[in-house]
């Protein structure tokens, strides 16, 4: 589904280097033919989320996740008009925004409840790169045939739209050394000429489609290299990152403030949704059960991203959301932070990106968050992993060398990482995301089947720019 229309149809609805140094960039278009094969049997279905989750550098250090156990014990919400599953940050844009959307109309009292199955925010939002910066020409040549130009270019329009106004957010409240956020600029490395010459396909594409381009600059490989210490060409935009769970923790206590007399808003973490059936209630249509009791509701939003199949086991196997086990590291520099400097990267086709995390002293050597090496764990490239309890030994090898192959001198070779950590992503065969009434095509179905569900998930690991909407 195109994301960009559906997003506002879903709240108007709701309101009622790598094996050596360097490798091949061959991983989108591998991971992509898995599409084409039937799902492995063992793992059909998603499940719920392992209770023993790796150690996240944004949810475990001190301090960083006070919502962590919210609503985890005393008396469960029983009724409510609104249940969203997932405390990321879909599931809590999706309370921010109908709060708002009330307000605006002068509706309510409205009940909404956020239910997460383990700690707050601890799912792919609390584990990913931390990068917020939208695409801006990227794939575009391979968008416009999908959907044509227009839509291709709604596509890029939603990643500025949904990137201006989270930072618009952070700054009416002051929040940004709260979530630490870095505004810098972005450099995509092109290391293979094929890269290099399909970059500016894309760009040339979109710059007659009408595309915003004007931020974008091109630098030859002694330019790079010059700057920043890479030998590769690349082209660069403005970017920004952020500590994505301490954003969303500010988010829903934002959305608890607004008007707590018309929008009373509960979230209840460690609390899994391990079934839906039709409601008893005359009022209500849907009952949720957890292993605290059942929740009555009127409409649900599964905002549940890889794990959306474990209750809509149609959207199960490659024409639905396929879990897709990332793989992320804190790792530190050699150097001081004034020979890194500020810029996030993405190089390998985007499959691997890292930034400098920020230091309090110019001479300080900063803490490098580092995410991607799925391109050497073949050959199904983590996808069917929903198992973020462990590490792959293969991808953290190839993490632990891509920084010091890349830029020599900077990073210490064999240095191990202070953080190691994995997430489960949400992956499509169109690579966007699902997005608005809940559906089920195929016989013996009916509308009525899935009435008043809603869903926001499959973001295809590039959620933070279009999640919020």
């Amino acid at each position: 589904m195109a994301c960009s229309n559906q997003r506002s149809f879903l709240i108007l609805i709701l309101l009622c280097f790598f094996t050596t140094t360097l490798s091949v960039p061959v991983l989108e278009e591998a991971a992509q033919a898995v599409f084409n094969l039937p799902a492995p049997k063992f793992d059909s279905y998603s499940g719920l989320p392992v209770v023993n989750s790796t150690r996240s550098f944004w949810i475990d250090t001190p301090g960083a996740n006070p919502l962590a156990k919210e609503g985890s014990d005393g008396e469960l919400s029983v009724d409510a008009d609104v249940c969203i599953i997932g405390s990321g940050i879909t599931g809590v844009s999706a309370a921010y925004h109908l709060a708002k959307g009330l307000d605006a109309r002068g509706r309510g009292p409205s009940k909404t409840v956020i239910l997460e199955a383990r700690d707050f925010c601890s799912g792919a939002t609390g584990r990913n790169g931390g990068h917020l910066t939208p695409v801006h020409f990227k794939k575009f040549v391979e968008r416009e045939k999908r959907f044509g130009r227009v839509e291709a270019g709604k596509t890029y329009a939603l990643e500025h739209h949904t990137t201006l106004e989270l930072l618009k957010i952070i700054n009416a409240e002051d929040w940004q050394d709260m979530v630490d956020l870095v505004s810098a600029e972005h450099v995509n490395l092109l290391v293979t000429e094929t890269e290099v010459e399909q970059a500016k396909l894309d760009f040339n594409a979109a710059s007659e489609a009408g595309l915003y381009l004007k931020e974008v600059e091109w630098l030859s490989g002694k330019q790079v290299q010059t700057t920043y210490g890479a030998s590769f060409p690349a082209f660069i935009h403005p970017g920004n990152n952020i500590w994505p769970l301490k954003f969303v923790t500010q988010l829903l206590k934002l959305t608890q403030r607004l008007d707590p007399s018309k929008f009373d808003l509960r979230l209840h973490t460690n609390t899994p949704v391990t079934s839906m059936s039709p409601s008893s209630s005359q009022s209500r249509r849907w009952s949720l059960s957890t292993h605290r009791g059942d929740i009555q509701c009127s409409y649900v939003l599964h905002a549940t991203n890889a794990y959306t199949s474990y209750l809509l086991p149609h959207l199960h196997g490659p024409n639905g959301i396929v879990p897709t086990r990332g793989q992320v590291m804190a790792i530190r520099a050699t150097v001081p932070a004034t020979n890194i400097t500020k810029a996030s990267w993405g190089g390998n086709q985007g499959s691997e990106y890292w930034f400098p995390r920020p230091v309090e002293y110019p001479e300080d050597h900063p803490l490098i968050i580092l995410g991607g090496g799925r391109d050497a764990s073949g050959p199904t490239y983590e996808t069917y992993v929903a198992d973020d309890s462990t590490v792959n030994k293969v991808v953290g090898r190839v993490l632990r060398n891509f920084l010091p192959g890349m830029f020599p001198g900077k990073y210490e070779k064999g240095r191990e990482p202070e953080m190691e950590w994995t997430g489960i992503m949400g992956y499509t065969k169109i690579g966007d995301p699902f997005v608005g009434p809940v559906v089920q095509v195929g016989l013996n179905t009916s509308a009525d089947d899935f009435k008043g569900q809603y869903i926001s998930a499959g973001y295809t690991g590039h959620g933070m720019t279009r999640a919020f909407g």
